[in-house]
């Protein structure tokens, strides 16, 4: 399908739809997508988006990669192509995301899982709009709410529901599927500048390095078992079975690429660690289980798990508010509602300035927790410090929480 020129003046245009068709090249041959990686490995940036499922499947199921980009001595013309990973081998993005291009993408955190299994890596370098937007006055934005804050544009509505597996695509679903990177690299200008301006690039910078280095589906089975409701109530024996039946499910769910659920429900694994069967009759007895566990190879493999697990050392107990010692319970509520406030003050999501679970690791002086490290301890580390031993207080005074020093 044919290229175009995207026009960078929509800033000073007033509200509108996104007008127009998008230019873009449909990829969908080996040959054309190596020519689209030989440009992409040429220039310093690149806006990246994907379109996936994984209803029906313990790895996300790849459908789509978007990609927009400004060829090197190309001033204000930007190329847009629209991948197919089930006609190509997308393995080759692997090359651009171990170079030093930047890639712009929004609300990352899926896109990586996903990425890390269709390519086998993520970007080297990372800029994400989502929380780049959240040091500059954004709440967790949506693509469409940046959009509109920014450049004053606001996207054609589309199905989100769509089978992007499906093909050929509609005409109005590859439009969609565009919309997600043609302005991603004009926001970033733009949100670049604002951060420079206020002094918290570095901020946003760490934070994506933060998220480009979370930790994926499938990373570590052994910690599945903290994802179980109500694991913090399991005895210690029982938290060792939890823990290996737990990993036995992830483990299996992801050799016949399956759901977990479909593998075995939350309940059966409760139901399991606290009775720890020994045999099959044992095993049908537990809370959870039904036929399709209790015959045959996963039966044998279930059963295995419960005896690894009686075995096993019993991993700690999940922390939890509960953990802190008394005496700084209540200073939680406290210094939450001082961060909420330093968040409004500052323009900064509250969510990356510091959540509970941030507060309560602080003040628990665990090691990784987040408001003792970098621009976080420089904000807030000093302010906790003193609200907890007494030295400073809140006041209420024109609206808004203050912290103050007691004399």
């Amino acid at each position: 399908m044919a290229r175009s020129g995207v026009r960078k003046d929509r800033a000073s245009k007033p509200a509108q739809n996104a007008p127009g068709e998008i230019g873009y090249q449909w990829v969908d041959t080996q040959e054309h997508f190596d020519d689209v990686l030989t440009e992409l490995l040429n220039v310093d940036r690149y806006a990246l988006d994907t379109e996936f499922h994984r209803e029906r499947t313990y790895w996300p199921k790849l459908a789509l990669v978007q990609v927009a980009w400004q060829p090197d001595g190309r001033d204000g013309i930007q190329e847009l192509a629209l991948i197919d990973p089930l006609a190509v081998d997308i393995s080759g993005f692997g090359r651009l995301f171990a170079s030093e291009s930047l890639c712009v993408i929004h609300a990352a955190q899926q896109d990586l899982d996903v990425l890390t299994h269709a390519v086998g890596s993520v970007p080297n370098r990372m800029f994400d709009t989502q929380l780049a937007a959240g040091f500059v006055g954004y709440g967790t934005p949506s693509l469409v709410a940046l959009l509109q804050g920014e450049i004053n544009i606001t996207p054609a509505k589309g199905d989100r529901l769509t089978d992007w597996l499906r093909r050929p695509l509609t005409e109005n679903q590859c439009q969609y599927a565009a919309i997600d990177v043609e302005y991603l690299l004009e926001v970033h200008d733009l949100l670049g500048a604002t951060l420079e301006e206020a002094g918290r690039t570095q901020w946003a910078d760490d934070a994506c390095e933060e998220l480009r280095n979370r930790p994926v589906s499938g990373a570590n089975p052994e910690d599945a078992w903290l994802r179980l409701k109500d694991s913090r109530s399991l005895r210690p024996g029982a938290r060792a079975v939890a823990q290996s039946v737990a990993a036995w499910r992830e483990r299996r769910a992801m050799r016949v690429d399956i759901p977990v659920r479909q593998v075995l429900p939350d309940l059966a694994i409760l139901g399991v660690s606290q009775r720890s069967p020994s045999t099959l009759k044992e095993l049908t007895q537990a809370r959870g289980i039904d036929d399709r566990h209790s015959r045959g190879g996963i039966a044998e493999e279930l059963l295995q798990a419960v005896q690894d697990g009686k075995g096993n050392e019993p991993p700690d107990a999940p922390a939890s508010p509960d953990d802190l010692d008394r005496n700084l319970r209540p200073a939680v509520t406290l210094v939450s509602a001082w961060v909420s406030q330093l968040a409004r003050d500052e323009k900064i999501d509250t969510v990356l300035l510091g959540t509970r679970a941030d507060i309560v690791a602080f003040l628990r002086g665990d090691d990784d927790a987040r408001l003792a490290h970098g621009w976080r301890a420089a904000m807030l580390g000093e302010g906790i410090q003193e609200l907890v031993a007494g030295k400073a207080g809140l006041t209420f005074e024109a609206g808004r929480l203050k912290l103050i020093p007691v004399a």
